[in-house]
């Protein structure tokens, strides 16, 4: 086949940015197609030329077939790359690529149908004897046919979308009483997301890990697996570390799972790169066929680092018909890789994910053997319209332990100031001591949920570093006036306590500070309690601080000011500060009679009317929002006083939804 020219990139974000960036090395030409809401993204100013395709709503814009086409034919690319979400496994897509003759970076349509339902591959996957995880994936779609299985395949039991993936449209199930209400959930979540609310059920394995193996095919039958990697540390289902190889698994199971997956390939005709994802029982080795993706996988980079391959490359040759040139055996894998996925989202809040301007974005891309794939840019603004994620950060070692450490230093490099992100959470994730004994399970969010939400800072803490940071950014700034420094500055050498407030978002102390002769050390009184600081500069413009008072230890301090607010990055952890601005307030007060949206969304469910009566924990309002369900539920017993939405109806974030009020006892 002819060498492909030119390339239309059929995404938006990180993913985008990458395709190009291998394409347009192999003198390729790249367009773009992007939506109203990502006009100033990066990816389209790194296009070779760019072609608005419609508003934000990915289905006028990235999921529109027709409008895609139409730019690849009017721009005469030879080829179409899908990267992966939107387009990536759609049937329909590919075939008109097909038809259009416009080469599908992808295998063909009909390998993406086959593993598009997950009900029909894990059947065509009993029938190439690849183990499979006790379930029900027919097609009788009626609650009565989901509860007469449900007992039969046992509890618990995961509900999952067929045509889904990512984590949405799925639901545990631990007892009969919950099913109903989890699989309309899922229904509604698979029909949204994916046009198809056909579901599957299976046994939740409780303490399984989430193994998957990277493949690639050519266009003459040649398969070769590119060894494994281990996913399973997710939260709502959904991966936020990945590692390669996968940690902790006997040569020769590693084997029969790539063996597995490659045999998986041939069962449907495969081309190109694909991931076939298995469910991995530690305790007996095991291993169950989960799901095969048919695609460029989000954690593709941690497989890259180890092999030495550029995935990309590799799916574009493919797609030219160039061979694959090596034998398995010749394949290796070295040191070890591991990524972490940078999300907008509050891990304090459940994941919530978030909106906002990245008024400021420093990325730890100059470490050695650290990799960004970044899709943002500082001042860009986090629209609620696309998933959350925003970055991915990879780090390589000659071993687990090395690489492990480089991506935790990269984690308390990554600062952003506007979007709450998820660093902080990952990194202590990663500096968990199950994480460094490769103590891996899906369950691991859960498991360790205390641990987790446990804070790298204690007040105290927060607030002394706030001060330090507010020091160093402002006091000694401005004029050469030493009457006009904040240091306490007499001229017999002396410098007096000076006075300081500290107000973060939930308190403030007031306090006093007293600066040493060489400005390198403070003490600090807040309150009833003190401690001692002293710093030095970093050569990247931060400072490392030694904290002595109720604990000693050391901490990489940043920070960024915006207005009178203060960002202070302290490792990985991050929080907002007011210095010596008592009249600020941080928030609102919360009126407990009032069920707020905690983002902009749109209302997909609403479970109450005017002078119902409700119970606490009772689900009033389902709402839809970057591409997730959230759940408002009563916090206490109420009557509703008022609804203030409708189904389908869009909402901001803060908009007062429901009103409650105390139940008088009455009925109505």
């Amino acid at each position: 086949m002819s060498k492909i020219q030119r390339l239309l990139v059929a995404n938006r974000g990180e993913i985008a940015l990458r395709i190009m960036k291998t394409a347009q090395a192999m003198g390729i030409h790249c367009v773009a197609v992007y939506s109203e809401a990502d006009a100033k993204a990066p990816f389209v100013a790194a296009a070779d030329t760019a072609i608005a395709i419609g508003p934000a709503a990915p289905s006028e814009s990235y999921l529109n077939v027709e409008r895609i086409l139409s730019v690849a034919r009017q721009q005469q690319v030879d080829a179409v790359h899908p990267g992966y979400g939107f387009l990536s496994e759609n049937t329909r897509f590919a075939e008109a690529c097909e038809q259009a003759d416009i080469r599908f970076i992808g295998p063909p349509a009909s390998a993406i149908a086959a593993m598009g339902s997950k009900s029909a591959a894990k059947a065509l996957m009993e029938q190439a004897g690849i183990p499979l995880v006790p379930g029900y994936h027919g097609d009788d779609q009626r609650l009565e046919r989901f509860q007469a299985e449900a007992p039969r395949i046992g509890f618990p039991l995961l509900i999952k979308a067929s045509a889904g993936g990512g984590g949405k449209g799925m639901r545990v199930v631990r007892q009969l009483s919950e099913l109903d209400e989890a699989i309309a959930g899922a229904q509604r979540e698979g029909l949204s997301s994916f046009g198809d609310d056909h579901l599957l059920m299976e046994r939740y394995l409780e303490a399984p890990r989430h193994v998957e193996v990277q493949i690639l095919f050519d266009r003459h039958g040649a398969g070769r697996y590119l060894f494994d990697r281990d996913c399973s540390v997710q939260r709502r289902h959904q991966k936020i570390i990945e590692e390669a190889p996968a940690p902790g698994l006997r040569d020769s199971t590693r084997q029969a799972m790539g063996e597995a997956a490659v045999r998986s390939g041939e069962a449907i005709g495969y081309v190109g790169a694909g991931t076939v994802e298995f469910l991995y029982d530690p305790a007996t080795e095991d291993f169950f066929f989960m799901e095969m993706n048919t695609r460029l996988q989000v954690e593709h980079p941690v497989t890259e680092l180890v092999t030495g391959l550029d995935l990309v490359e590799w799916q574009i040759k493919v797609a030219e018909g160039t061979p694959l040139p090596w034998q398995q055996s010749e394949l290796t894998c070295r040191g070890h890789a591991m990524e972490a996925r940078i999300y907008a989202e509050d891990p304090a809040q459940d994941f919530l994910p978030q909106t906002g301007v990245l008024h400021t974005l420093r990325e730890p891309n100059t470490l050695p053997q650290v990799r960004v794939d970044t899709g943002v840019t500082e001042g860009q603004e986090i629209t609620p319209w696309y998933d959350p994620m925003l970055a991915k950060v990879i780090s390589w070692g000659e071993n687990r332990e090395q690489s492990r450490l480089r991506l935790m230093e990269a984690l308390r490099r990554y600062h952003a100031d506007g979007v709450t992100l998820n660093t902080g959470y990952v990194h202590d994730v990663l500096g968990h001591p199950a994480f460094a004994a490769a103590e891996l399970t899906t369950g691991f969010v859960d498991n360790y949920a205390a641990d987790l939400r446990a804070a790298a800072f204690t007040p105290l803490e927060r607030k002394a570093l706030s001060w330090l940071a507010w020091y160093l950014e402002t006091a000694l700034t401005g004029d050469d006036d030493p009457w006009g420094m904040a240091d306490g500055f007499r001229l017999n050498g002396q410098r007096e306590p000076q006075p300081c407030e500290v107000r973060l978002a939930d308190s403030a102390l007031s306090g006093r500070y007293t600066l040493a002769a060489d400005q390198r050390s403070a003490h600090l009184q807040l309150g009833d309690d003190s401690l001692q600081l002293s710093w030095a500069a970093t050569t990247d413009g931060a400072v490392t601080v030694e904290l002595k008072g109720p604990r000693h230890h050391q901490v990489r301090l940043d920070w960024a000011l915006r207005g009178a607010r203060l960002a202070v990055f302290a490792d990985a952890s991050q929080w907002h500060a007011w210095v010596n601005h008592p009249e600020l307030q941080a928030g609102a007060v919360t009126d407990d009679t009032e069920l707020t949206a905690p983002m902009h969304g749109r209302v997909t469910a609403l479970h109450c009317q005017p002078g119902d009566l409700v119970t606490a924990g009772q689900p009033l309002l389902v709402m839809e929002a970057m591409k997730m369900e959230h759940t408002l539920r009563a916090g206490a017993d109420a009557r509703v006083k008022a609804v203030h939405c409708e189904v389908n109806a869009s909402v901001a974030a803060g908009q007062v939804v429901i009103e409650l009020e105390p139940n008088d006892g009455t009925t109505t």
